[in-house]
């Protein structure tokens, strides 16, 4: 991990842009924590929160989970603050934060489970008002942070925390997301809430690969201007003090002469402009470029005619020369990264074979799965790909990305799913590639995040509804909105006919059971729109989701029309049944007019909502309508008002 170098006061306004949420556990016994702690359980009764605390720290707590501690207690209530090297005994709340193997830290943990490894922590809430929270390194304490800030119970000025007891530990090494999605890429400020993000959901890993950077790629050996390199430098330290590992990547796949020093030279510049910026964790990305050809005459003379065999032999010798010649010799850096052109299957190859052979085994080699947007992730594939490439793979999950034909006008909001437990054991990690919209992606890469911490606890649905929980502040009203929301947006695709993950399918089974549970869901679903705007806390968010969140009233307000024509079919009101029918087909006309923002995906299109259960429903009731004018009108009917 790089050195932290951002002021305390930054450090702090990026933690500000986090919120708070909790949510009460399926059991009742204290608020559930995510990503699920490895223990979590009741050690004794809830401490009360006052107004003072004491804070016992040393040089060797970690100065930003400190920052993160003390606006955690002042937003809780507490005003007076005293900070102390050595607990005084006297004050109404004590809270210890350090290494865990501080003596008083020690002490206060008493009984609880003392975990090992990198990123480990240990909390503890005792009867006696105190606190404990040690971490085996500087992440492990602000983890322990981010767990207490979920412990927190009640309201107002009579907050309580939770009487636990937590030993945990993150299962998988590398947790994260990879910007590597092609499109507009994320503006700056969203990489700044991003990286903020994915220290509250405890990852630990961001790679910087846009493929639309043309310095990232398409002009690869060019330096960055200088503007650009200042906003590197300031995403460097941010990542840092959020514990997260910056990862530059550079692709230079495209038009590389493999065997031209004048080219390697160029790439080791590039890493090195980075290193000097505190980066400490680098990528080659090879992925997306074509082995039937050569870029230059020498890699021809030097590897033979083009192939996979030779191809895997040229990229080796690259990537053995800045393992061994940059990353080994520049202090503090993590073992290089790569991305295979051959990167989504379980077939043997030649190009595999080579890479197994002859790659050095210090460099972590990414996998996408058996395709590029795999419908599952199971531990038998892991074990084959490990096998395959030589080593445990790192895996590049191409979820929820939206950068490809398939996933046009959509939101991908559904839970991670489909990837086994036991994953952690077989692969080096998990990284998400998200959506062009940042914010919107937090929904998919926070269940992400609590699946890559506990692979073993995930449990889909609850983790689901602790990210609503934490978009919408902790506020249930929103919570509830978020999750009809998501819903009409879980469809997931793949590069096959059927999708991973099925659209809609809360409101499916409505429309398949209860009319009037129907009713009142499509009520919900008209009024979860304006319940988000006025509760979700992240405007970034809103701003990404704000097509969908129109097109979901208006769609909702169709459905809503075509009940009112089903009622009227049924009371045998023709002129009701009429108006209601043409409601119904001007609102559904209307949403289906809405696009999703222009310039934003590399593949744009008619916003999506509900498709193929909404629209499925919609023709429905205009078949039953269709039928009930081709019907003649009974007598009793004409004696009626429906006679005019």
């Amino acid at each position: 991990m790089a050195s932290r170098t951002v002021p305390l006061l930054v450090a702090m306004a990026l933690i500000a842009s986090v919120p708070v949420h909790a949510t009460a556990d399926p059991n009742g016994h204290f608020p559930a924590v995510s990503p699920a702690p490895q223990d979590i359980r009741r050690g004794g009764p809830d401490v009360v929160v006052g107004r003072r605390a004491e804070l016992v720290v040393t040089d060797t707590t970690d100065p930003v989970a400190r920052v993160l501690l003390d606006k955690t207690l002042r937003e809780r209530g507490v005003r007076d603050i005293d900070v102390r090297a050595k607990a005084s005994g006297k004050a109404p709340l004590t809270i210890h934060l350090g290494p865990l193997d501080r003596p008083d830290i020690v002490a206060a943990l008493g009984r609880t489970p003392i975990p090992h490894g990198a990123e480990a922590y240990a909390l503890n809430v005792t009867s006696r008002r105190v606190v404990a929270m040690g971490g085996a390194d500087a992440a492990g304490q602000y983890y322990a942070v981010q767990t207490l800030r979920q412990l927190f119970v009640g309201a107002h000025h009579r907050w309580r925390i939770a009487g636990v007891m937590v030993s945990d530990y993150p299962a998988m090494p590398l947790r994260g997301t990879i910007e590597g999605f092609y499109g507009s890429p994320w503006t700056h400020s969203e990489r700044l809430a991003q990286l903020a993000f994915y220290g509250a959901v405890k990852a630990n890993t961001y790679i910087y690969a846009p493929k639309d950077d043309p310095f990232h790629r398409e002009r690869w050996r060019e330096p960055y201007p200088q503007d650009t390199l200042k906003e590197l430098g300031e995403l460097v330290k941010a990542a840092a003090d959020h514990h997260v590992r910056f990862t530059y990547a550079l692709s230079p796949g495209t038009s590389i002469c493999y065997s031209s020093e004048l080219d390697r030279a160029a790439l080791t510049q590039k890493l090195q402009a980075m290193y000097d910026l505190g980066t400490r964790a680098f990528s080659i990305p090879l992925d997306d470029i074509s082995y039937t050809r050569w870029n230059c005459q020498g890699d021809q003379e030097t590897y033979g005619a083009p192939g996979r065999a030779a191809a895997a032999r040229a990229q080796v010798d690259l990537l053995n020369h800045v393992q061994r010649d940059f990353v080994a010799s520049h202090p503090g850096t993590h073992p290089l990264q790569m991305v295979p052109t051959e990167y989504g299957d379980l077939t043997d190859t030649a190009y595999k074979q080579v890479i197994r052979a002859t790659l050095d085994p210090a460099i972590l080699v990414m996998w996408t799965g058996t395709d590029v947007v795999p419908p599952s992730i199971t531990v038998d594939q892991a074990q084959r790909a490990s096998a395959l490439f030589g080593r445990n793979v790192f895996v590049w999950d191409n979820y929820p990305v939206n950068d490809y034909s398939q996933s046009a006008g959509r939101l991908l909001l559904a839970p991670y799913d489909h990837r086994e437990a036991g994953l952690s054991r077989h692969v080096a990690g998990i990284v998400s590639n998200p959506m062009n919209q940042a914010a919107a992606s937090k929904v998919a890469v926070f269940t992400m995040a609590d699946f890559m911490w506990n692979d073993q606890a995930y449990n889909r649905d609850a983790s689901w509804t602790q990210a609503a929980s934490y978009l919408a502040g902790g506020n249930p009203a929103g919570t509830r909105a978020l999750l009809v929301f998501f819903d009409l947006n879980h469809l997931a695709p793949t590069f096959g006919p059927q999708p991973w993950q099925p659209q809609a399918p809360a409101l499916r089974a409505r429309i398949d059971g209860n009319p009037d549970e129907l009713r009142r869901y499509v009520r919900q679903m008209i009024e979860a729109p304006a319940t988000i705007r006025a509760t979700v806390t992240d405007k970034a968010f809103l701003d990404d989701a704000a097509n969908w969140l129109d097109a979901t009233e208006l769609w909702a307000r169709a459905m809503s029309s075509g009940l009112d024509t089903l009622d009227a079919i049924t009371a045998g009101d023709r002129a009701a049944a009429a108006a209601a029918r043409q409601q119904m087909d001007a609102l559904a006309s209307a949403a289906g007019k809405i696009r999703s923002v222009p310039g934003e995906n590399r593949v744009e299109g008619v916003v999506r909502i509900g498709d193929g259960v909404i629209d499925v429903f919609l023709d429905r009731v205009r078949a039953r309508h269709d039928e009930f004018v081709a019907t003649p009108p009974s007598g009793s009917q004409l004696d009626g008002k429906d006679s005019q």
